[in-house]
Formats: C-alpha cells, sequence, structure tokens
C-alpha cells in the first residue's frame, strides 16, 4: 500500500469525501449532531445530496464551508406578507376634551361678574377633574342687614330725587329760552321783529291811508289826516339837519321810510318818518339818554326835513315852513320816529318850536295857537303805536 491509499475504514474520527451521506461523531448520536449544526447556523440543504442515497438532504459538515468549490443552497423562500390595503381604515374617535378658561382674553377683559371659572374640581372636590364650577355673582346687598337696605334705599331714592329736581329746573330755563317765556326773551323777540318791519309789512300798515287822531288837537280836539304822498325808501342823506344827522350817526341809518298827511280841512301838512337804525336795544337806550340829558330834541339846529311831493298840498313845504317837530328815540325796537309840520299855503316860519314847547298850556306863539305843535306830536304818537302793534303780529306781505 502506497502513500495515496484511503485511511482505514474503521477510523471513524478521519473525514473523508466518500459518498456518505452523514458520518457520527464518535459517541454522538446523531440527534445531538443536528442539534449542534442547527446551533452553528448549518441547514440542510436539497443540492447536497450525496451520490446514489435517498436519505434525504445532506447536512454539510463545517469543513466542506472551507472549500473553494462550495456554493450555499439558497434559503427557502419567505412566506409573503399579507397586503396592505389601500386606504387605512377610519380611525375611532378621540373623546374632546373639556375647554379650559381663555386667561389670556381674561387677562385683557376681566372676568365676567355674572360667571366666574373655580379650580378645575367638581363640586364635591376631585383634583384634576375638567368640568368647571359655574358661580353666579351675588346682587348688591345680598348680606345687608334689613337697616342698612333700608338706608340704602333711602340714599337712592335722596339722589334720584336730586337729579329728577336739577332736571326739571334745567329744563324749565331751557323752555323759557326756547319759547321766549322769560321776559328778556320777550323783549329780545319783539325788538328783533320790529328790526325787519321796513321789508315785510305793507306800506299801507305803517302810513295808513288815513289815521284818525281822537282827542289829539289842542283842547282834546279829534283830529284826522289823510295820506298825500309816500316816498321811496332810501337813506339818511338829506333828511336831516347836518347837526341831527351828526347825532343819530352812532345808531347807523339802515332805511329811512316817510309820509306826508294833511288835516281834515287841508290846512296844514306833515311829514311823518320812520328811521330803522343799524343798533341794539343798548346802543338804542344810550341815544335816548343823550337825548334826554342834552335836550337835542328841543334845539332848532336838529330838525327833521319835510317830504315835499309834488302836485299836492304839501308841494311848497320846504325847509323854511317847518313850524313843530317831535324826535323819539324807541328803546325796545330799533327805530326813529319823527314828525315835522307846517302850513299847507307855504308862509315861512321864523321861530319854528318842538312839539312839547308848542303844545304847552299858555303858549302864544303862531305855531302854538295854529295847533302845528299837535299836529306833529299827535301823527307821530299813531305812527308810532301802530308800529309796535305790529311788530307784535307782523304781517307776512312784503312791503
Amino acid at each position: 500500500m502506497g502513500s495515496d491509499s484511503a485511511p482505514a475504514a474503521d477510523s471513524d474520527s478521519a473525514w473523508t469525501p466518500l459518498p456518505r451521506s452523514w458520518v457520527p461523531t464518535p459517541g454522538r448520536s446523531r440527534q445531538e449532531t443536528e442539534a449542534d449544526s442547527a446551533r452553528a447556523g448549518y441547514s440542510r440543504g436539497d443540492a447536497a445530496t450525496v451520490s446514489g442515497t435517498d436519505e434525504g438532504p445532506a447536512w454539510t459538515p463545517a469543513a466542506a464551508l472551507l472549500r473553494p468549490d462550495f456554493t450555499v443552497p439558497p434559503a427557502p423562500p419567505m412566506p409573503a406578507a399579507p397586503p396592505v390595503p389601500s386606504t387605512p381604515p377610519p380611525a375611532p374617535p378621540v373623546p374632546e376634551a373639556p375647554r379650559r378658561p381663555d386667561t389670556t382674553q381674561d387677562a385683557l377683559s376681566g372676568p365676567d361678574p355674572a360667571l366666574s371659572w373655580s379650580a378645575p374640581m367638581t363640586p364635591g372636590g376631585t383634583l384634576g377633574a375638567t368640568r368647571p364650577v359655574v358661580t353666579f355673582a351675588q346682587p348688591e346687598g345680598y348680606r345687608d342687614t334689613p337697616r342698612r337696605r333700608t338706608r340704602r334705599a333711602r340714599t337712592a331714592a335722596a339722589a334720584v330725587g336730586v337729579v329728577l329736581g336739577l332736571g326739571l329746573i334745567g329744563g324749565a330755563v331751557t323752555g323759557s329760552w326756547l319759547v321766549g317765556d322769560s321776559e328778556d326773551g320777550a323783549e329780545r323777540s319783539a325788538y328783533t321783529a320790529a328790526a325787519g318791519l321796513w321789508h315785510n309789512v305793507p306800506v299801507d300798515q305803517l302810513f295808513p291811508p288815513t289815521v284818525d287822531g281822537q282827542g289829539a288837537g289842542p283842547g282834546g280836539a279829534d283830529r284826522t289826516w289823510t295820506r298825500i304822498a309816500v316816498a321811496p325808501d332810501s337813506g339818511c342823506a338829506g333828511a336831516f339837519d347836518p347837526l341831527l344827522l351828526k347825532a343819530l350817526a352812532p345808531v347807523g341809518c339802515q332805511r329811512l321810510l316817510r309820509a306826508t298827511y294833511t288835516d281834515a280841512t287841508q290846512s296844514y301838512v306833515t311829514t311823518v318818518g320812520l328811521l330803522f337804525t343799524n343798533a341794539d336795544a343798548a346802543a338804542m337806550r344810550s341815544l335816548d339818554a343823550r337825548f334826554s340829558r342834552e335836550g337835542l330834541a328841543k334845539r332848532a339846529d336838529l330838525m327833521p326835513r319835510p317830504y315835499a311831493a309834488k302836485d299836492t298840498v304839501a308841494a311848497a313845504f320846504g325847509d323854511k315852513q317847518r313850524a313843530a317837530w317831535t324826535v323819539s328815540v324807541l328803546t325796545d325796537a330799533p327805530v326813529v320816529v319823527y314828525a315835522v309840520s307846517g302850513w299847507a299855503d307855504g308862509r315861512t316860519v321864523d321861530a319854528p318850536q318842538p312839539a312839547p314847547v308848542a303844545t304847552a298850556t299858555g303858549a302864544t306863539t303862531a305855531p302854538a295857537q295854529a295847533g302845528l305843535g299837535n299836529e306833529a306830536q299827535g301823527l307821530a304818537d299813531r305812527i308810532e303805536r301802530g308800529l309796535r302793534k305790529t311788530a307784535a303780529t307782523p304781517s307776512e306781505q312784503p312791503s
């Protein structure tokens, strides 16, 4: 036997590539060897069948793994994974957590006095509960005693009485301002109404065609005056003597209205005028006081001038025919009323007299004996009365 001969057959410890399916380890059973192979990671392979044997897959020893021509048998196929559904099933509903109070909003707007939130506890006191405990604000005076409630009610009633009293007083004062119940309000209303009479009422209402003067003549005799001419409304230039125009300048001249009358016998002529000023009541009172204090109404160099209408009995009525005059400054209306009288035949008068002097008892001058002072004073008084009446109830018709 040479060196190439196989080892002895009874040597179980030697490995031989003979066509054997399994070589047991000496002293170990087949079951124990399989268990060791399984722990070592070995498995049966269908391709490791030893030639001619039908014992099934052979176990691959560890030494065979070191051979260069060894091929690892393929692993058995893995079981297929269960199919994944395309649309996942809906998730079960999650219970909504109870809402907690908005502390940010509470910090900005303050707590609601009628609804307040307590700690997260139930009325029983279980910690960790989230159900809010609702408390309602108690009304004012909830814990007051009967005596305290009575005192509080009396205080409130007194305050209400004071407020109502002030309201009634304020309403009364406001009402008097609005409707002119006070005396000052009525005076202001009449004064304002009188200022617009020159363009708010007809001329026949300011200067009636006929004026009845009962008791206006000398000795209380009756007089009747008939209008013979009405001058166009104008300014004050040329209507007064220069000094009288200067004396009237402080109150201004808004408009001047004039008309000339004659008596029933057409023996006398009288021009009556209404000077509407731009002054307020205080300025008119100041002017009236000056006329009274300085006697301006009696100075012969402060006379109004007549209106001589052509083709009338007053055609020759000029400055030299003036016999008596009167000037009256009203304080309840922005108006100066005046009148000047003379003979209708055009005779001149050397010493004209103011109406108060010509109507005085015992006066012997020609104007006084003729009653020309009564003519001027009586007609001016009647026109002034009509003006005051019209101011109280002005007409709606334009002049």
